[in-house]
């Protein structure tokens, strides 16, 4: 088994808070060192209160998903010998209503990739992504859909 640990750290200061009038920023703090500043969205609770610079928690699954799916991606790449010169995933996440609850129902995926020489038959390029998308950690965990969109000239 291996654990995963983030802090996530939050102060009132000079807010009354119990007037529901409080900043949402906060942080996130990793093992390796870095601190990201987070808040609620702007789209969720109204600036001021929100901090529309830091990351908020949806932007971060979203990015987490693509992440985990790049990372698989190139790793198969690599194993099949396909070099890869860079790799850029425009994802998009869609929340909505489903059931009576809120939630990010669907993550589209529109990785770029640019390849280094040979470049792989639509096929294989498909397969490799359905091989990342079994194989992502994250996406094995939720329930939300994910889509791959290959936008590919």
């Amino acid at each position: 088994m291996t654990t995963f640990s983030a802090q996530v750290a939050w102060q009132r200061g000079e807010d009354n808070f119990i007037d529901g009038r409080y900043s949402r920023g906060h942080s996130w703090s990793f093992d390796g060192g870095i601190t990201v500043p987070a808040s609620a969205s702007p789209h969720n609770v109204p600036l001021p209160y929100a901090v529309a610079e830091n990351v908020d928690p949806e932007e971060a699954y979203v990015a987490a998903l693509s992440s985990c799916h790049m990372l698989f991606y190139l790793w198969i790449a690599s194993k099949k010998r396909i070099g890869i010169d860079s790799y850029v995933d425009d994802a998009l996440g869609v929340m909505e209503k489903v059931d009576g609850r809120m939630m990010v129902s669907r993550v589209e995926l529109r990785p770029k990739v640019v390849y280094a020489d040979e470049i792989p038959t639509r096929e294989v390029e498909a397969a490799m992504h359905h091989q990342a998308h079994e194989l992502c950690f994250l996406a094995n965990s939720v329930k939300t859909v994910i889509e791959i969109r290959l936008d590919r000239a």
